[in-house]
């Protein structure tokens, strides 16, 4: 399996989960900004993603995958704002964010509006890879 099908398989998992138009759906798009995904799409989507792959994701993974092995104090500051550690590993996981911008003023209630397409594609491809070794 690789990208290619992975991104297929999502496209009809959105597609299904959303109701809304294959060609509306690109890497770059978020999925609860662009494609207005909200909380119960997100578990209808990843259930539908278990069913076409068989590599089961749940949203706390998705949490965990974008915060690393980081401890919550060290990720974000007592006002919720990330920090320069978070930064780090958010540039990791999500290479599409300018850490630069987001320096200072990224609220951690907010970090899934960036989490995109690609970025779940990516996920379940270190799935499949660690399933594979």
């Amino acid at each position: 399996m690789n990208q290619n099908d992975i991104y297929e398989a999502l496209k009809s998992s959105l597609v299904d989960a959303l109701g809304i138009e294959e060609e509306d759906i690109t890497p770059e798009a978020t999925l609860l900004g662009n494609l207005g995904t909200e909380s119960i799409d997100l578990l209808d989507i990843l259930y539908k993603m278990d069913r076409r792959l068989g590599i089961k994701i749940h949203v706390s993974d998705i949490a965990t995958y974008i915060q690393g092995d980081i401890p919550d104090e060290e990720f974000a500051d007592e006002k919720e704002i990330i920090s320069s550690a978070g930064l780090i590993q958010l540039k990791k996981v999500l290479p599409q964010i300018n850490a630069d911008e987001l320096a200072g003023q990224l609220d951690a209630n907010h970090i899934l509006d960036l989490f995109t397409v690609q970025n779940l594609i990516d996920m379940y491809e270190e799935r499949v890879q660690a399933a594979a070794s």
